[in-house]
């Protein structure tokens, strides 16, 4: 009963016109900057953070969380159509998402990802608000095998997730665990691998290496080809709303994907990255219906199912 009492007084703040006004405002303003290549939410909110200072506290809390989940989900706008993750969160989108954006698909891609948002973000928030207490409890016990455990899941994860030749997913792997070595020693100070250059003493973002992976790589791949077989796509965007047959597919992966996402988003460190990545591993797992686009092919689940894991993990992961 202390929930629902407590839920109905904050919906009494919240569901002011003025209150909702700052959200939609935030909303706006979140998604507008979010969808810029390699602004994360983090660098969305630091940056609109002065507009904040005139307004209530609760108004300003109310706008910095509409800016927060509208930069969360603007991410995913340039992954699906030019290949380009808005934050870290959004590169799995990005395999399945582009390519249905090449089949002239962009509009139903980008439904998948904003119901399946939708929907995730809602579920989280009532698992935040529900849970909090007891599952803080929980993310306290987390210690060094813990971490470890779960540092392992994720790099099992992206094996589970590359597709070809194992070997190479390894040796991908093994890069990555070196690019991840640049940088300043949390423990010590000490600068590792920066070879005197300051800017690498903060470590080589993901979002930049995602950026150049995915991004800078299909441009320059684009350009090696002769003019006439170059690929330029001029699809418009439209019918957004899926078909039946998309939202029989999708349906069941943002129910897998905010179920996953909510409970990796509970785990330190865990979050919305890992929940996006771990979800599309799933659906990959899962078997196919007859006729179903392959993935990395422009699967509808390999979009709706990461969108919906890394909402619901980014909201729960206030819990810890």
């Amino acid at each position: 009963m202390d929930l629902i009492h407590n839920l109905s007084i904050g919906f009494g703040v919240a569901f002011t016109f003025t209150n909702l006004l700052y959200c939609l405002l935030g909303c706006i303003l979140g998604t507008l900057i979010g969808v810029l290549p390699g602004i994360g939410p983090v660098a969305t909110i630091a940056m609109l953070l002065p507009a904040t200072y005139a307004l209530p506290p609760v108004s300003a809390l109310i706008m910095l969380a509409g800016i927060y989940y509208g930069a969360q989900y603007g991410g995913s706008t340039t992954a699906i159509l030019v290949n380009l993750p808005g934050e870290s969160s959004s590169v799995v989108t990005c395999i399945d998402g582009y390519q249905m954006a090449r089949q002239g698909r962009a509009g139903p891609a980008l439904a998948a990802a904003g119901l399946g948002s939708f929907f995730a973000g809602c579920v989280g928030t009532l698992i935040l608000a529900a849970f909090a207490p007891p599952l803080t409890e929980l993310a306290f016990k987390f210690g060094p095998a813990e971490y470890f455990s779960l540092m392992t899941l994720g790099l099992i994860g992206a094996v589970v997730l590359a597709s070809g030749s194992l070997l190479k997913a390894v040796a991908m792997i093994v890069l990555g665990l070196l690019l991840g070595i640049v940088g300043t020693d949390v423990n010590s100070g000490v600068a590792r691998f920066s070879f005197d250059i300051p800017e690498l003493t903060d470590g080589i973002g993901f979002v930049v290496i995602a950026m150049g992976v995915f991004g800078y790589g299909e441009i320059i791949g684009n350009l090696s080809q002769p003019d006439d077989e170059r690929e330029v796509f001029t699809h418009k965007v439209k019918g957004l709303w899926p078909t039946k047959d998309d939202f029989k597919r999708m349906m069941p992966a943002v129910l897998r994907g905010t179920a996953l996402g909510s409970a990796l988003g509970i785990l330190p460190g865990g979050g919305a990255l890992l929940a996006s990545f771990a979800s599309y591993a799933l659906e990959k797992k899962i078997k196919m219906r007859p006729g179903e686009v392959p993935f990395g092919k422009g699967n509808i689940r390999g979009v709706a199912s990461p969108e919906s894991a890394n909402n619901a993990g980014a909201q729960t992961s206030f819990i810890p």
